[in-house]
């Protein structure tokens, strides 16, 4: 099997609190016993997307020997993205990236629109991801992720402000049996559900939890930022199916036990 861990919605903004939660979700998973084949980090790294938030970032997202693969959100910056965090020259242009892992392809969209909080895959990104489908091996399993979620997730905030044209994503990932699974992020909140036939998981935030509707009615939007940091485990079977749990990790450390009493 191979073991994707997915992080999201990071949200470095220089603050000690959201570096450490990002912190114990590393030491977790680099303590498990069966630690993951690589790390994905879907979006909102920064929260502004300054050079020094991802200066942040790039010293409490080592993965050690794990590979650690990063996407853009909206409150990214493609310039500081790129030269802090991957050492590449400066652009503007959409941050995508194809990795192996194994028998996997991972291919990673930047749906971010500069200064935007919505989405939106360009035509030069569907050229690429296009390119990058024909490449792949005819007999792996391929993983998607982008930032913005292409489907209603019933919340008031994130649906206002998700991919649009989510149609040109589905005809393509429809049409592909090698591809697995979506991820995506932006949300806050552990999600399931179905996009193109195929299962599309967001991953929780590790700075906040954002409710849903049953749960918010605008204008009250309002971020809670008590839970324990969140993170989604991918499992890609033998038979390339896909098997997401979501653990919390405690600011206090996992316990492999129940405590007394």
């Amino acid at each position: 099997m191979i073991l994707a861990a997915q992080l999201s919605d990071t949200h470095f903004d220089l603050s000690a609190r959201n570096t450490e939660r990002v912190e114990a979700v590393m030491g977790y998973l680099a303590d498990l016993p069966r630690r993951p084949d690589v790390i994905l980090v879907t979006g909102d790294i920064t929260d502004s997307g300054t050079p020094e938030q991802y200066a942040q970032a790039h010293l409490a997202l080592q993965g050690g020997d794990i590979p650690v693969y990063l996407l853009p959100g909206n409150h990214d910056d493609r310039v500081n993205f790129r030269t802090v965090l991957l050492g590449e020259p400066a652009s503007t242009t959409p941050v995508n990236s194809v990795h192996r892992v194994g028998p996997l392809t991972v291919i990673m969209l930047d749906s971010s629109i500069p200064g935007e909080p919505a989405g939106l895959l360009g035509e030069d990104t569907f050229d690429w991801l296009r390119a990058r489908l024909a490449e792949a091996p005819a007999d792996g399993p391929i993983l998607v992720a982008l930032h913005h979620p292409p489907k209603r997730v019933f919340s008031p905030v994130v649906d206002v402000i998700a991919l649009a044209d989510p149609g040109r994503l589905a005809a393509v990932v429809a049409g592909d049996p090698r591809v697995v699974g979506i991820l995506t992020g932006h949300a806050h909140s552990p999600i399931a559900t179905i996009f193109a036939g195929k299962p599309m998981i967001t991953g929780p935030s590790t700075a906040s939890v954002l409710g849903g509707e049953w749960e918010l009615t605008p204008p009250h939007r309002i971020m809670d930022y008590a839970p324990d940091p969140g993170i989604a485990l991918h499992v890609i079977d033998e038979n390339f199916g896909l098997t997401t749990h979501f653990r919390t990790v405690a600011m206090g450390g996992w316990l492999a036990e129940p405590p007394p009493g």
